[in-house]
């Protein structure tokens, strides 16, 4: 979908439409979405909401509101259905369909696109943008390639030359932190990528070497998958003013410790590892880890991990704090319904990072 949040929020209200918008990041957070009109200064998601209020002045700042988004993704993965049997949900905007036996409709995955795209804007008055091809990788980046409203198709004889003039940026699973070290390194584009063997991305880049260097050459097997195995769930909070002081530091993390565990329950879920993210003033962040013999999955027994990652591994934090998120991982599905006892002393992780 194009600029998913924003475009609901235009749509629902008729003074926003044309307008730079926002949503989210309203006084010290970030954007999660901004509208076309936004984007033309500079303002994308995750940025933080000083720095584009900045970049644009007249930007408008909009409270989010997930029922809307949930109700508009529920429309629109039932148009992905009426199509395809093979969906794989990406988001609450996105998903790969495999065509190949539709449910209806022309035998032409471009056919199949287009008569898509018409349908989600007739029952939801929203644009998506489609990307057309033979597997998961290029159909992603031929997705974005043309936005908004965009169908962009890319055949086995185009793909190489797609991928040789396609931006290192703009590889799908090349972050800006990878993208400025492979620019470091030489490699601006598909082309440059492509010249580089698998062993020496890998021994530069690490295991996901083996991944760039299978996108360079347009290769990708995946299968689109019907379930997807959920591998974390957490919640995060960004306060109106610095805290110092770590007893108010937990009292946030209660609240935050409670949403988490209404989500598993939700799922009946629960996981063996607490991640406690703490984002400082200066937007640092540091992740501090711990994994425990026991699964945990009540409010308590989060909380109980969490209070004793900000004091002790290794101590409370020493800058002012900005933000403070809990992450379960290492998830169990089910419920055994027998109550436990953690075992303390926890084995903490901590390490500290950039934003």
């Amino acid at each position: 979908m194009d600029a998913f949040y924003a475009s609901v929020e235009q749509r629902d209200n008729p003074d926003l439409r044309e307008k730079p918008v926002a949503v989210g990041g309203m006084h010290r957070g970030v954007v999660a979405a901004a509208s076309y009109e936004a984007r033309k200064y500079g303002v994308h998601s995750a940025m933080p909401s000083r720095t584009a209020a900045r970049r644009c002045p007249g930007l408008i700042f909009v409270k989010p509101r997930f029922d809307a988004y949930r109700q508009a993704s529920a429309q629109i993965h039932e148009v992905f259905r009426t199509w395809s049997d093979l969906v794989e949900p990406l988001s609450l905007d996105e998903a790969y369909l495999d065509v190949t036996e539709p449910l209806k409709g022309p035998p032409s995955a471009t056919l199949i696109a287009r008569a898509i795209k018409d349908e989600i804007r007739e029952k939801t008055g929203l644009t998506a943008s489609a990307g057309v091809s033979y597997n998961k990788f290029l159909a992603k980046v031929a997705s974005a390639a043309e936005k908004p409203d965009g169908l962009t198709v890319i055949t086995p004889a185009q793909a190489p030359a797609f991928i040789d003039a396609l931006p290192i940026g703009k590889f799908f699973g090349v972050g800006p932190v990878t993208a400025r070290k492979m620019q470091d390194a030489g490699i601006n584009t598909g082309k440059d990528l492509k010249t580089w063997s698998k062993e020496d991305l890998v021994k530069r880049f690490g295991k996901s070497g083996a991944y760039y260097y299978r996108a360079a050459h347009g290769l990708d097997d995946r299968a689109v998958r019907t379930s997807r195995v959920r591998k974390s769930l957490g919640a995060e909070r960004t306060f109106g003013e610095d805290i110092a002081e770590p007893d108010r530091m937990l009292e946030r993390l209660r609240d935050i410790a409670s949403e988490v565990a209404r989500r598993m329950a939700k799922r009946s879920f629960s996981g063996f590892t607490v991640t406690l993210k703490i984002k400082h003033f200066d937007f640092t962040v540091t992740t501090r880890q711990t994994t425990s013999a026991q699964p945990v999955r009540t409010e308590a027994e989060i909380l109980h991990c969490v209070e004793w990652l900000l004091y002790h591994a290794p101590a409370p934090p020493e800058k002012p704090v900005r933000l403070l998120g809990i992450t379960m991982s290492k998830l169990l599905e089910g419920d055994d319904g027998v109550g436990r006892q953690l075992v303390l002393p926890l084995e903490p992780y901590s390490a500290a990072g950039k934003p």
